[in-house]
């Protein structure tokens, strides 16, 4: 296996819920994480928490589907830190409401972040782990981009498109010595799911520190093996058979 000692990622939606666990994983590791959010607080939050415990974390405000945002991110984590080896596209929002009541400006937000966002980030540290000779770029997808429920048409395009983008950049980058995975999630006891769904019985999911330890994983194969694809859902999963 790979070590992640001395290897710098970069954590979109990092201030909580799965991305904070991904961006605990991988400090535990030995990795440097950068937590980024669009909260910058809940970033700075889980960054102070993983120095208190001997990790090296830092923070940054992002908005990934904002390029200049995205390029100035990844130019301060390259200009400070000397490189960019793991980018994690974590960052995702939903709003559950039919197509008919659906706005076409809550279409656009939702694939912004959860679509665009990927490729906006993926494209400008592809360019950064090109130069430096690999990397490794793990993208957040869902069961939701495997099959369809009611009144979450945007949330499904966008991880169906998510999923697609991966295996294109996995085949596109693959020549250059960068990785893609796309780690395939199901449901997870985290804020994006029980703030919206108080009635949800928290036993049919996963504890998120369980896909973020998939996530360490798939960033830990050795150099000649990269996992394209993985999925990972509760036992007692709902949304997949």
């Amino acid at each position: 296996m790979s070590s992640l000692e001395s290897k710098v990622a970069m954590v979109t939606g990092g201030g909580q819920g799965l991305g904070e666990a991904i961006c605990r994983s991988l400090a535990r590791a030995g990795a440097t994480v950068v937590s980024a959010d669009v909260r910058e607080e809940r970033a700075r939050a889980v960054a102070d928490a993983i120095r208190a415990e001997g990790g090296q974390a830092s923070a940054v405000r992002l908005d990934v589907a904002s390029e200049e945002q995205a390029t100035e991110a990844i130019r301060r984590i390259v200009a400070e830190r000397g490189r960019l080896d793991v980018l994690v596209n974590n960052a995702g929002v939903d709003l559950t409401v039919s197509v008919e009541d659906l706005s076409v400006a809550d279409w656009g937000r939702i694939l912004g972040v959860n679509l665009s966002g990927p490729f906006i980030m993926s494209k400008h540290a592809m360019k950064e782990m090109r130069s430096q000779g690999g990397g490794h770029i793990v993208n957040i997808v869902s069961t939701a981009a495997k099959r369809a429920w009611p009144n979450a048409a945007a949330y499904h395009a966008s991880k169906w498109g998510l999923l697609g983008l991966s295996h294109a950049l996995h085949a596109e980058a693959r020549p250059h010595g960068v990785k893609v995975t796309a780690v395939v999630a199901g449901g997870m006891r985290t804020p994006f799911l029980l703030d919206r769904f108080p009635d949800l019985d928290p036993g049919v999911l996963q504890d998120p520190a369980n896909v973020a330890e998939t996530v360490r994983f798939v960033l830990t194969q050795p150099d000649e093996t990269v996992i394209p694809e993985v999925m990972v859902i509760p036992m007692r999963e709902t949304s997949w058979p």
